[in-house]
């Protein structure tokens, strides 16, 4: 066995070995901190387990296809994408019988796939129609069905009982993917699946520097901000989000007056 076969059968031991790691560090009983959490031992040992997958083998790719990929093209193969996913939100702002975003989200997709190359070049957002997030789980929340408990899933990551059922239903039946999988090349298909994960993880790669750097415990980072997201997407489609305080107070002191600004 050579050296480059020697180094490729201990990377390969390398990633079981790391996940055997997180999960059995992961194992002890822990109590919910959160009551939105009752889960949270499992949530906590999965989370471990993905953490350890995505440092051995998704975020090296990731960081390597940013560090040598053009950022033109990184940027025209994310907009490619964004057009498939702006595809899903008008399908889903149209089941949520939102027809104004439904319209702002087809003429975007119609508007880069055209004028954009295919949706190469973000044309839409350029002339001020940006994208509108959506997906199948926040129309079931406008539908009224409730979050569930938060879960985090293997590989995946967050999610709450409902976005699973989301998920499990998209795949099923039609997502932003379906495209790709009705490629009947199966190499192609694997490839397009490939670039469309790792453009995936290359958009977090900021985010994830981020929370390292400020959170305290990045579970818990990560789970509220997913919830806060999430129920914001939600509320703002339902109206149930509190208001911003009004700032526009007429009666406020003009400390442009010298005798005002000395009080």
């Amino acid at each position: 066995m050579n050296k480059n076969a020697a180094r490729t059968a201990r990377s390969r031991c390398l990633v079981p070995a790391l996940a055997a790691a997180a999960l059995l560090g992961g194992c002890a009983a822990v109590e919910p901190t959160n009551p939105r959490d009752p889960w949270e031992s499992y949530n906590r040992s999965m989370f471990a387990f993905n953490d350890a997958v995505d440092g051995a083998i998704y975020k090296p790719v990731a960081t390597l296809y940013r560090d040598v990929t053009p950022k033109p093209a990184r940027t025209c193969i994310s907009n490619i994408f964004g057009n498939l996913n702006d595809a899903w939100s008008a399908f889903n702002s149209f089941l949520q019988g939102r027809p104004h975003d439904f319209a702002n989200s087809l003429g975007r997709v119609l508007f880069n796939s055209t004028m954009g190359l295919g949706g190469c070049i973000d044309v839409a957002s350029k002339n001020g129609a940006y994208h509108i997030p959506n997906d199948l789980g926040t129309t079931l929340g406008v539908w009224g069905l409730g979050s569930g408990p938060y879960v985090v899933l293997p590989f995946l990551g967050s999610s709450t009982v409902r976005d699973t059922a989301a998920t499990v239903t998209s795949v099923a039946t039609i997502s932003p993917r379906t495209p790709i999988f009705a490629i009947n090349d199966v190499p192609v298909r694997n490839t397009l699946l490939g670039i469309y994960l790792v453009d995936i993880r290359a958009g977090l790669l900021s985010a994830d520097e981020l929370v390292n750097r400020t959170a305290l415990d990045r579970y818990s980072f990560i789970r509220d901000a997913y919830l806060q997201r999430r129920d914001a997407l939600v509320g703002q489609r339902t109206g149930s989000q509190d208001s911003l305080p009004d700032y526009t107070d007429e009666d406020l002191p003009d400390y442009s007056d010298p005798e005002l600004a000395a009080k």
